[in-house]
């Protein structure tokens, strides 16, 4: 028996120097740098697959902007200003689509760092034009209802945090009362109590998965948790409405953390992960960032998350290839889908960097 302990004792002591190093702030720093050099450099010699104000890129500029806090040494902060000046602080077409002003999320953010007015003027006169409407519409999935009310999950990411940073940004509380209003408006809808998650759109009420359970997308439920710590971000303590925003993240931090996968991972459907057995980074990208986030603002006990938080940061950097890139990234859709290796996206690289800003944020605290 002393003849295994020797020979196991070196590896041993190997494996939890390379699981502290993994976890230690400059670890988690130097991964999401060498993720976030990797998308530049790509979007610079190929260009961007996406326009520059698509939602995808707005949910990638999220991570951009939160890296840039902890990365002070870095030109995050102007390679965002870079694209926000060639959009001339532009939203999408849609004026009233919220996957279009998903980017204005970064022109507040910016906005708060060099106070240049044309950074939000814009988006401003465009939010006083959305928070105009009646918005007493059904939320059902027909005459492309998407265009005008957040009738979909993933919105709640894309629409309601870049009214609440606007909030911040100019002072007025106005914003982030539509904000909630309307966030109330969709959960309302498309939450499941039982469950504990929303489903992606009314389409999916009566779909079962291939093991008869309820069709909750990973992905779909990360916006969702994304957007709101994103929203509560932006919520002062005193705020007459946040006590229910945490109220819903809690009930939902504590569902998420019984469905995470042995790997870390959370794969593309919620309920149903052996019809999709392959791990999924954009989802779990989101989770991850959220938890951490909760335990980094007292809203989740550190004991209790920091195992669950820590085995999906292990998971996500188990993703990013040597030159940087990073894979396993379910592409664009609406419902869960099966995914590679060799699958990135922008949006994943967006939640990888949310999660690492939080996660630095946390060891930092924590160690």
């Amino acid at each position: 028996m002393k003849k295994y302990v020797i020979v196991l004792l070196p590896a041993l002591l190997a494996l939890q120097s390379a699981i502290g190093q993994k976890n230690h702030p400059d670890s988690v720093l130097n991964i999401m740098n060498k993720v976030a050099k990797w998308q530049l450099h790509d979007w610079k010699e190929h260009s961007s697959r996406h326009p520059y104000f698509d939602w995808t890129m707005g949910a990638c500029y999220a991570g951009y902007m939160d890296l840039a806090q902890v990365a002070t040494y870095s030109n995050y902060l102007g390679d965002m200003q870079a694209i926000g000046d060639s959009l001339h602080w532009k939203t999408g077409p849609r004026h009233t689509m919220a996957d279009d002003y998903c980017v204005a999320q970064m022109y507040a953010q910016l906005y708060l760092v060099y106070k240049k007015p044309e950074m939000i003027a814009q988006w401003k006169s465009q939010a006083d034009s959305i928070i105009a409407l009646p918005h007493t519409e059904s939320l059902e999935w027909k005459d492309r209802v998407a265009e005008r009310e957040w009738a979909w999950c993933d919105a709640l990411f894309m629409g309601p945090p870049a009214f609440a940073y606007l909030s911040t940004a100019t002072g007025d509380t106005k914003y982030l009362d539509a904000a909630s209003k309307l966030w109330w408006k969709t959960t309302d809808y498309l939450f499941d109590k039982d469950e504990s998650l929303y489903y992606r759109d009314s389409r999916f009420f009566a779909q079962k998965e291939a093991n008869g359970r309820k069709v909750f997308w990973s992905r779909g439920n990360g916006w969702v948790m994304g957007g709101l710590v994103r929203m509560l971000d932006n919520m002062p303590q005193d705020y007459a409405g946040r006590k229910r925003f945490e109220e819903l993240y809690k009930k939902m931090a504590a569902k998420i953390v019984t469905l995470q996968n042995a790997d870390g991972t959370w794969h593309a459907a919620l309920l149903d992960p052996e019809s999709y057995p392959v791990k999924e980074v954009s989802g779990t990208g989101f989770y991850c960032y959220a938890l951490a986030y909760g335990i980094n603002h007292g809203l989740l006990p550190y004991r209790k998350y920091h195992q669950s938080v820590e085995k999906a940061w292990n998971a996500l950097t188990g993703c990013v290839r040597p030159d940087g890139k990073l894979g396993y990234v379910q592409q664009i859709g609406e419902k869960p889908g099966k995914v590679t290796g060799d699958n990135t996206e922008v949006y994943g690289v967006g939640a990888f960097l949310l999660a690492g800003s939080e996660v630095y944020r946390m060891l930092q605290k924590h160690q």
